[in-house]
């Protein structure tokens, strides 16, 4: 053959939102809308969206490495018995949003969240129940049409209000959902939109 070829590699294709930044391709491609159970990432995905509020998700995820460190490895039994010393070392931490309301409600999460494992068994039991169980799969041909919020992120949101969670409006929780995967928003086009997950019938 004698002659060089060069293969082409094609992307794949992906949620309008990614874009080219380096970090969204491995958070959209191996965790966004993958459904999670495990309580302690519920616990820092609630944390690191309560802390993006009023700021880009980009800029929360650039700090996720300084989140971990910083709270405890996103252990709530840890977190939970932060005190003033701690709060302060927190507000001198370069490698975090210093901002005393989303540090101090971190913290009172912390709290809220172990009361709901006692009451529920796991906090991942009582979320889910939200979205009866399973993933809400949606079909949404682009972005513009992602709903900000949903009846079950109001639910979710004033439920979450009533046991002591803060920075927990109905927005962040939505994103929470799309997170953790209780809904999939993918857009049909993207590879990792479940229709396009399915294995090919043989031939």
């Amino acid at each position: 053959m004698g002659r060089n070829t060069r293969l082409q590699i094609q992307e794949p294709i992906r949620c309008g939102w990614v874009g080219t930044k380096p970090h969204f391709i491995p958070y959209h491609d191996e965790e966004w809308g993958i459904p999670v159970h495990e309580d302690h990432r519920h616990f820092e995905m609630l944390t690191l969206e309560g802390a993006q509020a009023g700021l880009s998700w980009s800029t929360i995820l650039l700090r996720r490495e300084g989140y971990r460190q910083a709270f405890a490895g996103f252990d709530p039994e840890r977190v939970a018995r932060f005190d003033s010393r701690k709060k302060t070392e927190l507000l001198q931490d370069i490698g975090i949003i210093r901002n005393r309301l989303k540090i101090e409600s971190a913290i009172t999460n912390a709290k809220a969240f172990l009361i709901i494992q006692e009451a529920f068994g796991s906090f991942d039991q009582y979320i889910w129940d939200f979205v009866g169980g399973a993933p809400i799969i949606n079909d949404w041909k682009t972005m513009a049409q992602v709903p900000a919020t949903t009846p079950q992120s109001d639910a979710l949101s004033k439920d979450l209000k009533q046991r002591g969670f803060r920075f927990v409006g109905s927005t962040i929780i939505y994103a929470h959902m799309q997170a953790a995967g209780l809904v999939n928003d993918h857009t049909t086009d993207c590879f990792r939109h479940p229709s396009n997950l399915l294995p090919q019938a043989s031939s």
